[in-house]
C-alpha cells in the first residue's frame, strides 16, 4: 500500500492534485469518491474532509485538504522532486503568492462571473478586487513565465495557475483566450506528468459512464 492516498473524483478540483502527484513520481492510490451516490455527505469520509468536497489527501497519519495546501504540502514533503522553492529562496515568496493567486483570487472571481449575485459586492469587499484585475494580473504574470512562473524551474504554482487557466478558459470558458494564457497552457500542455493525468481521468470517468 502506498503511503499517499487520494480522495478523488473525476472530473473536479482533485485533478490539480492528480497532476501534482504524477508530477511528483512517488506511488499514490486513489480512493474514488461519488458524489451522484452522495458518498461525500457520509459520515466516514465527512471525518476525512468535513467540507464534503474533494481533493483530500491521506499521507502517513496526516490529512491535508484544499488543492493549493495539498500540493504545497507534496512539494515540501518531497523536495527531491524539486516542485517547491524551499524556505530562505527569495524566490519563495513570489512562488506562494501564485500558489494561492489561484484559489483565492483566480477562481471566486470566475465562479462570481459565472455566477453572478444581483447586487455585485464593493470592489473593496471582495478579496480578489475585480474580475477585470485579475485577469490583468494573471495575463502580466503568465506572460512573463519564461517558461514557467519561475523561470526554467518548474513548480507546484505552476500545477495550480496551470491547472485554473485550462479550466477556467478552455473547458469552463469564462477566461478570455488571451495570447499570454493560450502560450502558457500551449506550454505546460507538453507535461508527460499532466498527459498522464488527463488520460487516467478520462479513462476514469468511461469507466464510471459504464458502470
Amino acid at each position: 500500500m502506498a503511503q499517499i492516498t487520494l480522495y478523488h473524483a473525476a472530473p473536479s478540483r482533485s485533478s490539480i492534485v492528480r497532476w501534482m502527484l504524477e508530477e511528483l513520481g512517488q506511488p499514490y492510490d486513489l480512493r474514488l469518491v461519488s458524489f451522484k451516490k452522495g458518498e461525500n455527505l457520509e459520515p466516514k469520509y465527512l471525518a476525512i474532509n468535513p467540507m464534503g468536497k474533494v481533493p483530500a489527501l491521506k499521507h502517513g497519519d496526516t490529512i491535508i485538504t484544499e488543492a493549493a495546501a495539498i500540493c504545497t504540502y507534496l512539494a515540501d514533503e518531497f523536495p527531491q522532486a524539486k516542485l517547491n522553492v524551499p524556505v530562505g529562496d527569495p524566490r519563495r515568496g513570489v512562488y506562494l503568492k501564485w500558489l494561492f493567486y489561484g484559489p483565492s483570487c483566480v477562481e471566486p472571481a470566475i465562479m462570481d462571473s459565472a455566477f453572478p449575485r444581483k447586487e455585485a459586492p464593493p470592489r473593496a469587499a471582495a478579496g480578489y478586487g475585480s474580475f477585470d484585475t485579475v485577469v490583468d494580473v494573471l495575463a502580466k504574470g503568465v506572460g512573463a513565465a519564461d517558461p514557467y512562473l519561475l523561470g526554467k524551474h518548474f513548480t507546484a504554482a505552476d500545477v495550480v495557475i496551470g491547472s485554473g487557466l485550462r479550466w477556467g478558459m478552455l473547458l469552463f470558458k469564462k477566461l478570455p483566450e488571451r495570447p499570454e494564457f493560450m502560450a502558457y497552457v500551449s506550454r505546460i500542455a507538453d507535461r508527460p506528468a499532466l498527459k498522464r493525468a488527463i488520460a487516467k481521468d478520462l479513462e476514469l470517468q468511461k469507466q464510471q459512464e459504464s458502470a
